[in-house]
Protein backbone atom coordinates (compact mmCIF):
# COMPACT_ATOMS: atom_id res chain seq x y z
CA UNK A 1 0.00 0.00 0.00
CA UNK A 2 1.33 3.45 -0.92
CA UNK A 3 1.77 5.77 2.01
CA UNK A 4 -0.22 9.01 1.97
CA UNK A 5 1.92 12.11 1.25
CA UNK A 6 0.36 13.65 4.36
CA UNK A 7 1.80 10.91 6.55
CA UNK A 8 5.37 11.30 7.69
CA UNK A 9 7.76 8.38 7.49
CA UNK A 10 7.46 6.09 10.55
CA UNK A 11 10.50 6.51 12.74
CA UNK A 12 10.88 10.15 11.71
CA UNK A 13 7.56 11.10 13.25
CA UNK A 14 7.55 11.91 16.99
CA UNK A 15 4.31 10.13 17.76
CA UNK A 16 4.78 10.32 21.54
CA UNK A 17 5.85 13.90 22.36
CA UNK A 18 4.31 13.75 25.83
CA UNK A 19 6.42 10.72 26.69
CA UNK A 20 9.53 12.48 25.40
CA UNK A 21 8.79 15.50 27.59
CA UNK A 22 8.16 13.32 30.63
CA UNK A 23 11.45 11.49 30.08
CA UNK A 24 13.26 14.84 30.16
CA UNK A 25 11.63 16.00 33.42
CA UNK A 26 13.98 16.03 36.42
CA UNK A 27 12.40 15.91 39.87
CA UNK A 28 14.42 16.82 42.93
CA UNK A 29 13.88 17.40 46.61
CA UNK A 30 14.19 20.73 48.36
CA UNK A 31 13.83 24.41 47.68
CA UNK A 32 14.79 26.43 44.63
CA UNK A 33 18.24 26.80 43.10
CA UNK A 34 19.78 28.81 40.26
CA UNK A 35 17.72 26.94 37.64
CA UNK A 36 14.39 27.73 39.30
CA UNK A 37 12.27 30.27 37.44
CA UNK A 38 9.19 30.26 39.71
CA UNK A 39 8.52 29.15 43.29
CA UNK A 40 5.05 28.27 44.48
CA UNK A 41 3.90 28.42 48.11
CA UNK A 42 0.77 26.61 49.22
CA UNK A 43 -1.63 28.87 51.12
CA UNK A 44 -4.48 27.34 53.12
CA UNK A 45 -7.48 29.05 54.66
CA UNK A 46 -5.90 28.47 58.07
CA UNK A 47 -2.48 29.18 59.49
CA UNK A 48 0.24 31.61 58.56
CA UNK A 49 0.93 32.74 55.03
CA UNK A 50 4.48 31.68 54.02
CA UNK A 51 6.74 34.61 54.82
CA UNK A 52 8.73 34.11 51.62
CA UNK A 53 5.79 35.47 49.60
CA UNK A 54 6.37 38.90 51.16
CA UNK A 55 2.62 39.52 51.51
CA UNK A 56 0.29 38.89 54.41
CA UNK A 57 -3.20 37.43 54.10
CA UNK A 58 -4.88 40.85 53.83
CA UNK A 59 -2.55 41.90 51.05
CA UNK A 60 -3.21 38.68 49.13
CA UNK A 61 -6.95 39.25 49.49
CA UNK A 62 -6.67 42.83 48.20
CA UNK A 63 -4.79 41.47 45.19
CA UNK A 64 -7.73 39.18 44.42
CA UNK A 65 -6.28 35.95 45.77
CA UNK A 66 -8.38 33.39 47.60
CA UNK A 67 -6.81 30.30 49.15
CA UNK A 68 -9.25 27.98 47.40
CA UNK A 69 -7.86 25.22 45.20
CA UNK A 70 -7.36 26.42 41.64
CA UNK A 71 -6.66 30.02 42.61
CA UNK A 72 -3.16 31.43 42.11
CA UNK A 73 -1.45 34.80 42.28
CA UNK A 74 1.83 35.35 40.44
CA UNK A 75 4.14 37.92 42.01
CA UNK A 76 6.82 38.85 39.44
CA UNK A 77 10.31 39.45 40.78
CA UNK A 78 12.80 42.03 39.48
CA UNK A 79 15.51 39.43 39.95
CA UNK A 80 15.36 35.77 40.84
CA UNK A 81 12.38 33.48 40.45
CA UNK A 82 8.78 34.64 40.35
CA UNK A 83 6.75 33.90 43.47
CA UNK A 84 3.34 32.28 43.28
CA UNK A 85 0.67 32.02 45.96
CA UNK A 86 -1.16 28.74 45.34
CA UNK A 87 -4.54 28.07 46.94
CA UNK A 88 -4.64 24.85 48.98
CA UNK A 89 -8.16 25.09 50.39
CA UNK A 90 -9.13 24.11 53.93
CA UNK A 91 -6.33 22.01 55.40
CA UNK A 92 -8.75 19.39 56.76
CA UNK A 93 -10.02 18.73 53.22
CA UNK A 94 -6.57 18.43 51.65
CA UNK A 95 -6.31 14.86 50.33
CA UNK A 96 -4.42 13.17 47.51
CA UNK A 97 -6.80 14.38 44.79
CA UNK A 98 -6.63 17.95 46.08
CA UNK A 99 -2.82 17.85 46.15
CA UNK A 100 -2.79 16.93 42.46
CA UNK A 101 -5.04 19.89 41.74
CA UNK A 102 -2.88 22.29 43.78
CA UNK A 103 0.23 21.29 41.84
CA UNK A 104 -1.62 21.53 38.53
CA UNK A 105 -2.85 25.05 39.31
CA UNK A 106 0.70 26.15 40.13
CA UNK A 107 2.13 24.74 36.91
CA UNK A 108 -0.60 26.35 34.81
CA UNK A 109 -0.04 29.72 36.49
CA UNK A 110 3.49 29.96 35.05
CA UNK A 111 3.24 28.26 31.63
CA UNK A 112 6.43 29.84 30.28
CA UNK A 113 8.65 28.63 33.12
CA UNK A 114 10.71 25.44 32.71
CA UNK A 115 12.19 25.18 36.20
CA UNK A 116 9.75 25.21 39.12
CA UNK A 117 9.77 24.63 42.86
CA UNK A 118 6.69 23.99 45.00
CA UNK A 119 6.77 24.46 48.76
CA UNK A 120 3.77 22.59 50.15
CA UNK A 121 4.35 23.17 53.85
CA UNK A 122 2.64 20.74 56.23
CA UNK A 123 0.00 18.46 54.65
CA UNK A 124 -2.32 15.91 56.31
CA UNK A 125 -1.37 13.15 53.85
CA UNK A 126 1.24 10.39 54.20
CA UNK A 127 4.57 11.54 52.82
CA UNK A 128 5.10 9.31 49.78
CA UNK A 129 1.45 9.62 48.72
CA UNK A 130 1.61 13.39 49.09
CA UNK A 131 4.80 13.68 47.05
CA UNK A 132 3.45 11.37 44.38
CA UNK A 133 0.23 13.35 44.02
CA UNK A 134 2.05 16.69 43.76
CA UNK A 135 4.53 15.46 41.16
CA UNK A 136 1.89 13.63 39.15
CA UNK A 137 -0.38 16.67 39.07
CA UNK A 138 2.43 18.93 37.91
CA UNK A 139 3.68 16.56 35.21
CA UNK A 140 0.22 15.91 33.77
CA UNK A 141 -0.86 19.55 33.85
CA UNK A 142 2.04 20.68 31.65
CA UNK A 143 1.18 18.13 28.93
CA UNK A 144 0.59 19.34 25.38
CA UNK A 145 0.41 17.44 22.10
CA UNK A 146 2.80 19.30 19.82
CA UNK A 147 3.94 16.66 17.34
CA UNK A 148 2.34 18.30 14.30
CA UNK A 149 3.14 21.92 15.15
CA UNK A 150 5.83 23.40 12.91
CA UNK A 151 6.36 25.92 15.71
CA UNK A 152 4.93 25.93 19.19
CA UNK A 153 4.85 28.33 22.13
CA UNK A 154 4.45 25.43 24.55
CA UNK A 155 7.20 25.26 27.17
CA UNK A 156 7.76 21.76 28.60
CA UNK A 157 8.47 21.34 32.28
CA UNK A 158 12.11 20.39 32.69
CA UNK A 159 12.72 20.60 36.44
CA UNK A 160 10.49 20.36 39.49
CA UNK A 161 11.67 20.72 43.08
CA UNK A 162 9.28 19.63 45.83
CA UNK A 163 9.43 20.32 49.55
CA UNK A 164 6.91 19.01 52.10
CA UNK A 165 7.37 19.73 55.78
CA UNK A 166 8.43 16.66 57.74
CA UNK A 167 8.91 14.47 54.65
CA UNK A 168 12.41 13.19 54.00
CA UNK A 169 14.23 13.28 50.71
CA UNK A 170 14.08 9.48 50.50
CA UNK A 171 10.31 9.46 50.88
CA UNK A 172 9.84 12.20 48.29
CA UNK A 173 12.11 10.28 45.91
CA UNK A 174 9.93 7.19 46.35
CA UNK A 175 6.83 9.24 45.67
CA UNK A 176 8.46 10.75 42.61
CA UNK A 177 9.18 7.34 41.12
CA UNK A 178 5.58 6.21 41.57
CA UNK A 179 4.25 9.49 40.16
CA UNK A 180 6.33 9.43 37.00
CA UNK A 181 5.44 5.79 36.30
CA UNK A 182 1.74 6.54 36.65
CA UNK A 183 2.02 9.74 34.60
CA UNK A 184 3.81 7.74 31.90
CA UNK A 185 0.76 5.54 31.45
CA UNK A 186 -1.46 8.59 31.01
CA UNK A 187 0.76 10.56 28.64
CA UNK A 188 1.24 7.57 26.35
CA UNK A 189 -2.53 7.17 26.20
CA UNK A 190 -2.95 10.91 25.57
CA UNK A 191 -0.30 10.98 22.85
CA UNK A 192 -1.88 8.08 21.00
CA UNK A 193 -5.45 9.35 21.26
CA UNK A 194 -4.45 12.86 20.16
CA UNK A 195 -2.67 11.62 17.04
CA UNK A 196 -4.75 12.06 13.84
CA UNK A 197 -5.90 8.86 12.13
CA UNK A 198 -3.85 9.51 8.98
CA UNK A 199 -0.73 9.44 11.16
CA UNK A 200 -1.70 6.48 13.35
CA UNK A 201 -3.19 3.43 11.69
CA UNK A 202 -3.78 0.03 13.24
CA UNK A 203 -0.49 -1.10 11.74
CA UNK A 204 1.31 1.88 13.26
CA UNK A 205 -0.19 1.13 16.66
CA UNK A 206 1.28 -2.35 16.47
CA UNK A 207 4.71 -0.95 15.63
CA UNK A 208 4.52 1.47 18.56
CA UNK A 209 3.47 -1.35 20.88
CA UNK A 210 6.55 -3.35 19.90
CA UNK A 211 8.83 -0.38 20.60
CA UNK A 212 7.20 0.27 23.97
CA UNK A 213 7.32 -3.40 24.89
CA UNK A 214 11.06 -3.58 24.23
CA UNK A 215 11.61 -0.52 26.37
CA UNK A 216 9.25 -1.19 29.26
CA UNK A 217 9.37 -4.94 29.67
CA UNK A 218 6.38 -6.62 28.06
CA UNK A 219 5.98 -8.89 25.05
CA UNK A 220 3.99 -8.01 21.94
CA UNK A 221 2.49 -10.31 19.32
CA UNK A 222 0.82 -8.88 16.20
CA UNK A 223 -1.99 -10.60 14.30
CA UNK A 224 -2.57 -9.41 10.74
CA UNK A 225 -5.62 -9.99 8.58
CA UNK A 226 -4.60 -13.50 7.58
CA UNK A 227 -3.98 -14.48 11.19
CA UNK A 228 -7.34 -13.01 12.22
CA UNK A 229 -9.08 -15.07 9.55
CA UNK A 230 -7.32 -18.16 10.89
CA UNK A 231 -8.49 -17.29 14.42
CA UNK A 232 -12.04 -16.67 13.30
CA UNK A 233 -12.21 -13.11 14.66
CA UNK A 234 -15.28 -12.19 12.64
CA UNK A 235 -16.06 -9.10 14.67
CA UNK A 236 -12.77 -7.31 14.00
CA UNK A 237 -12.72 -8.50 10.39
CA UNK A 238 -16.31 -7.42 9.81
CA UNK A 239 -15.74 -3.90 11.06
CA UNK A 240 -12.58 -3.67 8.95
CA UNK A 241 -14.36 -4.65 5.71
CA UNK A 242 -14.85 -1.08 4.50
CA UNK A 243 -11.30 0.09 5.15
CA UNK A 244 -8.24 0.21 2.93
CA UNK A 245 -6.10 -0.11 6.08
CA UNK A 246 -5.37 -3.58 7.43
CA UNK A 247 -6.61 -4.48 10.91
CA UNK A 248 -4.40 -5.56 13.76
CA UNK A 249 -4.98 -7.50 16.91
CA UNK A 250 -2.16 -6.55 19.26
CA UNK A 251 -1.58 -9.00 22.08
CA UNK A 252 0.43 -7.75 25.06
CA UNK A 253 1.91 -10.00 27.74
CA UNK A 254 3.47 -8.95 31.03
CA UNK A 255 5.10 -11.53 33.28
CA UNK A 256 6.28 -10.37 36.74
CA UNK A 257 9.74 -11.27 37.95
CA UNK A 258 8.52 -13.70 40.61
CA UNK A 259 5.55 -16.03 40.80
CA UNK A 260 2.45 -14.37 39.40
CA UNK A 261 -0.33 -13.55 41.85
CA UNK A 262 -3.13 -14.13 39.38
CA UNK A 263 -3.79 -13.50 35.71
CA UNK A 264 -5.70 -10.38 34.64
CA UNK A 265 -6.91 -9.78 31.11
CA UNK A 266 -7.33 -6.26 29.69
CA UNK A 267 -9.28 -5.60 26.50
CA UNK A 268 -9.10 -2.25 24.71
CA UNK A 269 -11.27 -0.95 21.89
CA UNK A 270 -8.95 0.35 19.17
CA UNK A 271 -11.12 1.96 16.50
CA UNK A 272 -8.50 4.23 14.96
CA UNK A 273 -11.20 6.36 13.35
CA UNK A 274 -14.93 5.81 13.53
CA UNK A 275 -16.99 7.23 10.69
CA UNK A 276 -19.89 5.02 11.74
CA UNK A 277 -19.50 2.89 8.62
CA UNK A 278 -22.70 2.58 6.57
CA UNK A 279 -24.52 4.05 9.60
CA UNK A 280 -22.60 7.25 8.92
CA UNK A 281 -22.19 9.73 11.76
CA UNK A 282 -23.31 13.34 11.23
CA UNK A 283 -20.53 15.85 10.51
CA UNK A 284 -20.49 17.57 13.87
CA UNK A 285 -17.83 18.26 16.55
CA UNK A 286 -18.22 14.73 17.95
CA UNK A 287 -17.28 13.29 14.56
CA UNK A 288 -14.04 15.28 14.73
CA UNK A 289 -13.24 13.53 18.01
CA UNK A 290 -13.52 10.06 16.50
CA UNK A 291 -9.74 9.88 16.14
CA UNK A 292 -9.98 9.19 19.90
CA UNK A 293 -12.21 6.13 19.44
CA UNK A 294 -9.11 4.07 20.14
CA UNK A 295 -8.84 5.61 23.62
CA UNK A 296 -9.49 2.26 25.30
CA UNK A 297 -6.64 0.56 23.45
CA UNK A 298 -4.43 3.59 24.17
CA UNK A 299 -5.20 3.31 27.89
CA UNK A 300 -4.33 -0.40 27.94
CA UNK A 301 -1.05 0.17 26.08
CA UNK A 302 -0.15 3.01 28.43
CA UNK A 303 -0.90 0.75 31.38
CA UNK A 304 1.43 -1.98 30.12
CA UNK A 305 4.25 0.56 29.84
CA UNK A 306 3.95 1.13 33.61
CA UNK A 307 3.50 -2.42 34.95
CA UNK A 308 7.14 -3.38 35.50
CA UNK A 309 8.20 -0.23 37.32
CA UNK A 310 4.80 -0.08 39.00
CA UNK A 311 5.68 -3.30 40.84
CA UNK A 312 2.70 -5.28 39.56
CA UNK A 313 2.89 -8.88 40.75
CA UNK A 314 0.06 -10.33 38.66
CA UNK A 315 0.46 -11.60 35.14
CA UNK A 316 -1.37 -9.44 32.59
CA UNK A 317 -2.44 -10.15 29.05
CA UNK A 318 -3.92 -7.42 26.88
CA UNK A 319 -5.79 -7.44 23.60
CA UNK A 320 -5.94 -4.27 21.51
CA UNK A 321 -8.50 -4.65 18.73
CA UNK A 322 -7.43 -2.12 16.11
CA UNK A 323 -9.06 -1.02 12.86
CA UNK A 324 -10.89 1.97 11.48
CA UNK A 325 -14.60 1.86 10.64
CA UNK A 326 -15.20 3.32 7.19
CA UNK A 327 -18.00 3.37 4.59
CA UNK A 328 -17.27 1.87 1.20
CA UNK A 329 -18.57 -0.66 -1.30
CA UNK A 330 -17.13 -3.46 0.80
CA UNK A 331 -18.38 -2.24 4.19
CA UNK A 332 -20.33 -4.40 6.57
CA UNK A 333 -24.03 -3.75 5.95
CA UNK A 334 -27.04 -3.49 8.22
CA UNK A 335 -28.52 -6.93 8.48
CA UNK A 336 -25.23 -8.74 7.93
CA UNK A 337 -24.40 -11.55 10.33
CA UNK A 338 -20.86 -11.79 11.69
CA UNK A 339 -19.37 -14.85 13.36
CA UNK A 340 -17.39 -14.13 16.50
CA UNK A 341 -14.42 -16.10 17.72
CA UNK A 342 -15.96 -19.20 19.25
CA UNK A 343 -18.87 -19.35 16.81
CA UNK A 344 -21.49 -16.95 18.19
CA UNK A 345 -23.45 -15.35 15.35
CA UNK A 346 -24.21 -11.63 15.59
CA UNK A 347 -26.75 -9.66 13.55
CA UNK A 348 -25.49 -6.17 12.75
CA UNK A 349 -28.35 -3.74 13.24
CA UNK A 350 -26.13 -0.66 13.26
CA UNK A 351 -22.59 -0.44 11.92
CA UNK A 352 -21.89 2.43 14.33
CA UNK A 353 -22.20 -0.03 17.21
CA UNK A 354 -18.87 -1.47 16.10
CA UNK A 355 -16.76 -1.30 19.25
CA UNK A 356 -18.59 -4.17 20.89
CA UNK A 357 -18.09 -6.24 17.73
CA UNK A 358 -14.31 -6.01 17.82
CA UNK A 359 -14.20 -6.52 21.58
CA UNK A 360 -16.30 -9.68 21.60
CA UNK A 361 -13.51 -11.56 19.82
CA UNK A 362 -10.97 -10.39 22.40
CA UNK A 363 -13.15 -11.35 25.38
CA UNK A 364 -13.50 -14.88 23.98
CA UNK A 365 -9.74 -15.09 23.46
CA UNK A 366 -9.12 -13.88 27.00
CA UNK A 367 -11.32 -16.63 28.41
CA UNK A 368 -9.53 -19.19 26.24
CA UNK A 369 -6.24 -17.85 27.64
CA UNK A 370 -7.44 -18.79 31.12
CA UNK A 371 -7.44 -15.35 32.72
CA UNK A 372 -8.84 -15.05 36.23
CA UNK A 373 -10.71 -11.86 35.39
CA UNK A 374 -11.23 -9.38 32.56
CA UNK A 375 -11.47 -5.60 32.51
CA UNK A 376 -12.43 -4.04 29.20
CA UNK A 377 -12.26 -0.35 28.42
CA UNK A 378 -13.84 1.42 25.48
CA UNK A 379 -15.15 4.70 24.15
CA UNK A 380 -18.33 2.73 23.58
CA UNK A 381 -21.58 4.70 23.79
CA UNK A 382 -22.91 8.23 23.57
CA UNK A 383 -25.41 7.05 26.17
CA UNK A 384 -22.60 7.01 28.75
CA UNK A 385 -21.91 10.69 28.03
CA UNK A 386 -25.61 11.55 28.21
CA UNK A 387 -26.02 9.71 31.51
CA UNK A 388 -22.94 10.89 33.44
CA UNK A 389 -21.44 13.77 31.47
CA UNK A 390 -17.78 14.30 30.72
CA UNK A 391 -16.36 13.89 34.22
CA UNK A 392 -17.47 10.39 35.22
CA UNK A 393 -17.49 7.06 33.39
CA UNK A 394 -19.90 4.19 34.07
CA UNK A 395 -18.63 0.83 35.25
CA UNK A 396 -20.57 -2.41 34.83
CA UNK A 397 -19.62 -5.79 36.27
CA UNK A 398 -20.95 -9.32 36.49
CA UNK A 399 -19.51 -9.77 39.99
CA UNK A 400 -19.57 -7.07 42.63
CA UNK A 401 -15.95 -7.52 43.68
CA UNK A 402 -14.86 -6.51 40.18
CA UNK A 403 -16.91 -3.33 40.38
CA UNK A 404 -15.52 -2.63 43.84
CA UNK A 405 -11.97 -3.09 42.56
CA UNK A 406 -12.52 -0.62 39.73
CA UNK A 407 -14.25 1.89 42.03
CA UNK A 408 -11.39 1.74 44.54
CA UNK A 409 -8.88 2.47 41.80
CA UNK A 410 -11.07 5.27 40.47
CA UNK A 411 -11.06 6.93 43.89
CA UNK A 412 -7.28 6.54 44.24
CA UNK A 413 -6.51 8.06 40.84
CA UNK A 414 -9.30 10.66 40.71
CA UNK A 415 -10.61 9.14 37.50
CA UNK A 416 -14.25 8.93 38.62
CA UNK A 417 -16.45 5.92 37.96
CA UNK A 418 -20.09 5.34 38.84
CA UNK A 419 -21.53 1.85 38.92
CA UNK A 420 -24.56 1.39 36.68
CA UNK A 421 -26.75 -1.71 36.83
CA UNK A 422 -26.23 -4.60 34.46
CA UNK A 423 -30.00 -4.82 34.20
CA UNK A 424 -30.87 -8.27 32.88
CA UNK A 425 -34.45 -7.23 32.09
CA UNK A 426 -33.01 -5.35 29.12
CA UNK A 427 -31.21 -8.40 27.72
CA UNK A 428 -34.12 -9.46 25.44
CA UNK A 429 -33.61 -6.21 23.50
CA UNK A 430 -30.51 -7.86 22.03
CA UNK A 431 -32.38 -10.91 20.75
CA UNK A 432 -32.20 -11.53 17.02
CA UNK A 433 -34.60 -13.45 14.82
CA UNK A 434 -31.81 -14.74 12.57
CA UNK A 435 -28.70 -14.87 14.75
CA UNK A 436 -27.67 -15.68 18.31
CA UNK A 437 -27.57 -12.02 19.34
CA UNK A 438 -27.89 -8.53 17.83
CA UNK A 439 -25.37 -5.74 18.30
CA UNK A 440 -27.95 -3.10 19.23
CA UNK A 441 -30.66 -2.81 21.87
CA UNK A 442 -33.57 -0.44 22.19
CA UNK A 443 -33.86 3.34 22.25
CA UNK A 444 -33.00 3.75 25.94
CA UNK A 445 -30.25 2.64 28.33
CA UNK A 446 -27.74 2.29 25.51
CA UNK A 447 -24.75 2.04 27.83
CA UNK A 448 -26.42 -0.83 29.68
CA UNK A 449 -27.45 -2.78 26.58
CA UNK A 450 -23.93 -2.40 25.18
CA UNK A 451 -22.54 -3.77 28.46
CA UNK A 452 -25.05 -6.63 28.32
CA UNK A 453 -23.77 -7.51 24.85
CA UNK A 454 -20.21 -7.77 26.16
CA UNK A 455 -21.37 -9.64 29.27
CA UNK A 456 -22.85 -12.30 26.98
CA UNK A 457 -19.31 -13.16 25.84
CA UNK A 458 -17.73 -12.83 29.29
CA UNK A 459 -20.07 -15.49 30.68
CA UNK A 460 -19.14 -16.53 34.22
CA UNK A 461 -15.60 -15.13 34.09
CA UNK A 462 -15.29 -12.18 36.50
CA UNK A 463 -15.56 -9.11 34.30
CA UNK A 464 -15.85 -5.33 34.46
CA UNK A 465 -16.53 -2.88 31.67
CA UNK A 466 -15.53 0.80 31.62
CA UNK A 467 -17.31 3.02 29.08
CA UNK A 468 -15.08 6.08 28.65
CA UNK A 469 -16.91 7.75 25.76
CA UNK A 470 -17.68 10.77 27.93
CA UNK A 471 -14.35 11.06 29.69
CA UNK A 472 -11.98 10.48 26.77
CA UNK A 473 -11.39 14.19 26.17
CA UNK A 474 -11.63 17.62 27.72
CA UNK A 475 -12.56 20.74 25.78
CA UNK A 476 -10.32 22.89 27.97
CA UNK A 477 -7.63 22.55 30.61
CA UNK A 478 -9.16 21.22 33.81
CA UNK A 479 -6.75 20.92 36.76
CA UNK A 480 -4.24 18.23 35.68
CA UNK A 481 -6.40 17.17 32.72
CA UNK A 482 -5.08 19.03 29.69
CA UNK A 483 -7.29 20.00 26.78
CA UNK A 484 -7.65 17.18 24.26
CA UNK A 485 -7.34 13.51 25.05
CA UNK A 486 -7.33 12.91 28.81
CA UNK A 487 -5.78 9.44 28.85
CA UNK A 488 -8.62 8.46 31.17
CA UNK A 489 -8.31 4.89 32.34
CA UNK A 490 -4.57 4.32 32.00
CA UNK A 491 -3.69 5.33 35.57
CA UNK A 492 -6.85 3.66 36.81
CA UNK A 493 -6.00 0.34 35.14
CA UNK A 494 -2.46 0.48 36.54
CA UNK A 495 -3.96 0.84 40.00
CA UNK A 496 -6.35 -2.06 39.30
CA UNK A 497 -3.38 -4.23 38.33
CA UNK A 498 -1.55 -3.25 41.51
CA UNK A 499 -4.58 -4.13 43.66
CA UNK A 500 -5.61 -7.26 41.76
CA UNK A 501 -3.89 -9.84 43.98
CA UNK A 502 -5.40 -8.51 47.20
CA UNK A 503 -8.83 -8.10 45.58
CA UNK A 504 -8.82 -11.75 44.46
CA UNK A 505 -7.77 -12.83 47.93
CA UNK A 506 -10.92 -11.34 49.44
CA UNK A 507 -13.15 -13.67 47.42
CA UNK A 508 -10.93 -16.78 47.48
Amino acid sequence: MNRSPNKLIPGDFPTLPGLDALDALRVKVGSSDESTEAVGYAVSFEGDVPAALGLDRDALTRAGFEPKIGCTLVIPAASGPDLVAVGAGPRAELGVAQLRDVAAAFVRAVPARRGLALMMGDVPVEGAAAASAVIEGAALARYRYTALKTSSTHVPLRELAVEIDGVSAEVIDAGSTAALVSARAAVIARDLANTPPSHLTATDLGDIAIALGERFGFDVELFDKAALIELGCGGLLGVNQGSIEDPRMIKLTYQPAGDATGHLGLVGKGIMYDSGGISLKPSDPMHLLMKMDMGGAAAVLGTFAALREGGVTARLTGWLMATDNMPSGTSCKLGDVLVARGGTTVEVKNTDAEGRLVMMDAIVLAIEEGVDAIVDIATLTGAALMALGGATAPVFANQQWMADLALASAAATDEPLWQLPLEKKYRPQLDSEIADIANLGGKYAGATTAALFLAHFAGDTPWAHLDIAGTMQSEKDDAWRSAGATGFGARLLLDVAQRFASARATIA
